[in-house]
């Protein structure tokens, strides 16, 4: 499941830009005013800041995709198939940016960085921006740019105002990078359900078999097991979370998404307000490796969104913790 909120179930809450979608070693010294060849925006600020970006009235950009580091880091080449943990901005406000996702508008929590595997469309940046990548290295400010229809092309939202020969900038600051096993799984002996919690079977490379316990009602507040007990590091608010994942309702215990009916692990801003409640505060704390029961209540799942098919239910979410990026 992609950790969206619409069609798929466990997931983000970040607000999407409108205009996306319509269905080296060291660092160097190239941090301020940097206006580099055949580029038209004009970056200035250093990695881990907010950049300003200037494009001059009647600037006219590539017709393709052009890239370039503002900065360079001492991390990985970024590969096809990484999982990264990124911040960006866009010279017009359509375009989002992560520097003011801060769960409440609270100035001294994590900020939500967009999450995204390199090679498939992800939520907050086009893929060719995230592709445009590939190769840069961790704590690198990467400029990517081109026009509207370089970029975006048939996405491009028409209500979004923007012109297919206007230029578009972003800039990036690529913070991790992770390759991850899309076909991996938590080990290990696994606990029985406590009283009154789901039973679960977990079948290698399978969503897992939920069943609720006859007779028993929903708890009214999130509950949580860990049935497999992993020796990794602790999960962070901020960090991304990559899992497998099985999701059921309570109600009728039909499954209703799993990370396995979509090709394997997936990953998610987790501690951040980018995904459901019950998830920030049922993962965050726990271990790389952990395999983690939750029952969730409607106040804490999609209870607030009346648009959800899953807005009065109750859910239970088996869990692995693969890692952190």
């Amino acid at each position: 499941m992609n950790p969206k909120k619409t069609a798929r179930y466990a997931a983000a809450v970040l607000v999407v830009p409108a205009l996306l979608f319509t269905a080296a070693c060291g660092s160097d010294s190239q941090d301020d005013d940097t206006l580099k060849s055949g580029l038209v925006g004009k970056v200035s600020g250093k990695f881990g800041t907010e950049p300003k970006i200037e494009v001059s009235k009647g600037a006219k950009a590539a017709d393709k995709v052009v890239v370039e580091d503002v900065s360079t880091g001492d991390g990985a080449g970024v590969k096809k198939g990484d999982i990264v943990r990124l911040d960006f901005a866009g010279n017009i406000k359509e375009l989002g940016s992560t520097w003011a996702q801060r769960q409440n508008a609270d100035p001294k929590a994590p900020r939500a960085q967009a999450v995204q595997e390199i090679g498939e469309q992800g939520q907050m940046l086009p893929t060719k921006v995230a592709d445009a990548l590939v190769g840069h290295k961790v704590g690198s400010r990467v400029q990517v740019e081109g026009t509207a229809e370089a970029i975006v092309g048939e996405q491009l939202n028409p209500q979004s105002g923007i012109k297919p020969s206007d230029p578009l900038v972003w800039v990036v600051d690529i913070v991790n990078a992770k390759k991850v096993d899309k076909k991996a799984e938590v080990k290990g002996a696994q606990a029985a359900s406590e009283a009154g919690m789901p039973e679960v079977k977990a079948a290698p490379q399978k969503a897992a078999t939920i069943t609720i316990p006859k007779g028993e009602k929903a708890p009214k507040d999130l509950r949580e097991q860990v049935l497999i007990k992993g020796d990794g590091a602790e999960v962070k608010a901020g960090e991304g979370l990559v899992v497998q994942y099985t999701g059921a309702k309570w109600e009728d215990g039909k499954k209703f998404d799993s990370s396995w009916d979509h090709g394997g692990a997936s990953a998610f801003p987790i501690g951040v307000g980018g995904v459901i409640s019950g998830w920030d505060k049922g993962l965050v704390g726990k271990h790389v490796g952990d395999r983690v029961l939750l029952t969730i209540p409607p106040n804490q799942a999609y209870g607030a969104d009346p648009t959800n098919q899953l807005a009065k239910n109750n859910l239970v979410f088996v869990v692995d913790i693969l890692g952190t990026v």
